[in-house]
């Protein structure tokens, strides 16, 4: 298995969307926004409302991925959720292949859900999605 696939394919074309696009698909009900975030970034920084949320660096650590030094330094900063295989499995196939939803994932900036929506559509969801600019771009947008 190549480690580098999934930063590879992040910066894959068509793994993004505008936040405009990705709040449209989720107002009619054909996406859902998963916030990627630790939790003491949404207490921190502030929570998106309608979001599901699944904190890709205990993911990443279920499935036995190496984290990268960015992501153990964040995941060293909180206190991680514990989180398991089957509750993880069970809400991206309930929300994916239970609804036919595009999964949108966002982090604080976007950069992060490129790898997360990478490794969503490696595990079996090729409607995973990044929301760009993050939830940086999502404050701006609900303060203008």
């Amino acid at each position: 298995m190549n480690d580098d696939a999934p930063a590879a394919n992040a910066t894959a074309p068509g793994l993004e969307i505008s936040l405009g696009s990705a709040l449209e698909l989720c107002r009619l009900g054909l996406a859902t926004l998963i916030d990627i975030r630790q939790s003491f970034e949404i207490e921190l920084k502030g929570a998106i409302p309608d979001t599901v949320h699944v904190p890709m660096c205990e993911v990443k650590l279920m499935l036995g991925h190496t984290l990268t030094e960015d992501e153990q330094d964040i995941l060293d900063a909180g206190q991680p959720k514990d989180i398991d295989a089957q509750t993880f499995f069970g809400t991206m196939n309930r929300l994916h292949h239970g609804r036919d939803h595009l999964l949108l994932c966002i982090c604080n900036s976007g950069r992060r859900s490129l790898a997360a929506a990478a490794m969503l559509r490696q595990l079996g969801y090729p409607k995973a999605l990044s929301v760009a600019g993050g939830f940086q771009a999502w404050k701006k947008l609900s303060q203008g």
